[in-house]
């Protein structure tokens, strides 16, 4: 005999999801460092060069984010404090001031980017001057980061979700009517280089996509959002969430930077002048029709307007954890600006000075990942939860690999091949 559910038991399982929706959100502000400008200048660059090439990279590089971002956000929930709170209590004066430096010079390098490519993103739409576009990008963000200071995280979440659903659509609408090369992208797959400009290209994608400042910035957006929590019944049940909300959060940006790669190698590989973005987004315009290459255009300002407000928040956060120094973000965004106008202003090919930062960001990687990674993996800070064997194990080869392209990376540099 059939037993009838009551109303009561029919809508349990509705609001149970709905809450479980609710508790989602900080990935998905770690994850816009992740489909920055930056990612942008390197994935068109690595597609219209060298066409199906590096897919691998993108591939690689976000299974490593996935692995990281969870880490840190392990870190935030299970301790209660951030990654720069935890290295702030461990180091020197003087190491907590080095280690401040090199951070802020890898948050300065993602704002340059982010700054850029926004302003780029104007001049593509409303043909305004770059220096012109950077003042307006970053009067925006101001205007962004005030949500974040007077409604909650949790309106600021909703903003920046909105503005990575509005970037997605911008970057992957163009594939609908590209003629991707579906065998040629699977053998992208297959790990390899093809000369120096692609080890540069590479590291290039991997700073752009494992971003240092994500990383520090996720164990704090965690622990704010939902609390210091002591009950583990909550804790394991917010691990779990957590889990979701990064795959969710990072499949999304994965898919994004894939998209764009593929984007550059059906439809500008071979055609002058797509090493710069604008040069790409004249080509796409040509090729696929002006309608894609409008909304391409609002996607790279989508991408510039959120991307420069998180890494904001993300410097003030390791500004506080390393110096228990707090300035206003509004003060901090005005006076990170600078750098960005200077080079907006001093006439810098800016799509070069894009894929330079991710260079740069991605030399900072080992600083963050390698106390993250010795944290999580340390009992007497984790307790219980602290990382399995096979966890470290892998974790510490994502390590070594990071370390080690960019220990090549340096190399080629020295010598004049990068």
């Amino acid at each position: 005999m059939p037993v009838e559910l009551t109303e009561r038991q029919v809508h349990k399982p509705r609001r149970a999801r709905a809450r479980l929706l609710f508790l989602l959100g900080p990935a998905f502000v770690a994850a816009i460092a992740y489909v920055d400008p930056g990612n942008v200048a390197a994935n068109l660059t690595a597609g219209a060069k060298f066409g199906y090439l590096l897919v691998w990279v993108l591939v690689v590089a976000n299974a490593m984010a996935v692995l990281v971002q969870y880490q840190s956000a392990k870190l935030g929930l299970v301790t209660g404090k951030s990654l720069p709170e935890h290295l702030g209590e461990r180091l020197s004066r003087r190491g907590r001031r080095a280690f401040w430096v090199q951070a802020e010079l890898v948050a300065a390098a993602t704002d340059i980017a982010e700054v850029l490519g926004g302003a780029i993103a104007l001049h593509l739409l409303f043909g305004l001057p770059l220096l012109v576009g950077g003042l307006i990008v970053g009067i925006v963000s101001m205007a962004l980061l005030a949500v974040q200071s007077r409604s909650g995280q949790r309106a600021f979440e909703w903003v920046i979700m909105a503005l990575l659903a509005i970037i997605a659509i911008g970057f992957v609408s163009g594939l609908a009517v590209s003629s991707v090369s579906w065998p040629d992208a699977a053998s992208g797959l297959v790990p390899r280089f093809g000369g120096a400009e692609t080890v540069l290209l590479a590291a290039s994608m991997l700073g752009a996509t494992v971003m240092p400042h994500a990383i520090y910035l996720h164990s704090s957006l965690v622990r704010d959002r939902h609390g210091v929590q002591t009950d583990d019944a909550q804790v394991t049940r917010l691990l779990r969430v957590t889990r979701w909300d990064v795959l969710g959060a990072l499949a999304i940006a994965g898919a994004v930077n894939i998209a764009m790669l593929l984007l550059a190698a059906s439809s500008l590989s071979g055609v002058a002048g797509t090493d710069t973005i604008e040069g790409a987004h004249a080509a796409i315009s040509a090729a696929l029709g002006p309608v894609i290459g409008v909304i391409f255009a609002v996607g790279l300002l989508a991408s510039g307007l959120a991307s420069t407000s998180v890494g904001c928040y993300a410097g003030a956060t390791i500004m506080a954890g390393l110096l228990k120094v707090r300035v206003p973000l509004l003060a901090r965004r005005a006076v990170t600006l600078i750098p960005a106008l200077v080079i907006l202003s001093g006439g810098i090919e800016p799509t070069w000075a894009l894929v330079l930062s991710q260079v740069f960001l991605s030399l900072g990687i080992p600083f963050a990942v390698i106390p993250l990674l010795r944290l999580t993996g340390d009992a007497r800070v984790m307790g219980a939860r602290a990382d399995s064997v096979g966890m470290r194990i892998v974790g510490w080869a994502v390590a070594t690999l990071i370390v080690a392209l960019n220990a090549l990376l340096i190399v080629l540099i020295v010598t004049g091949q990068g």
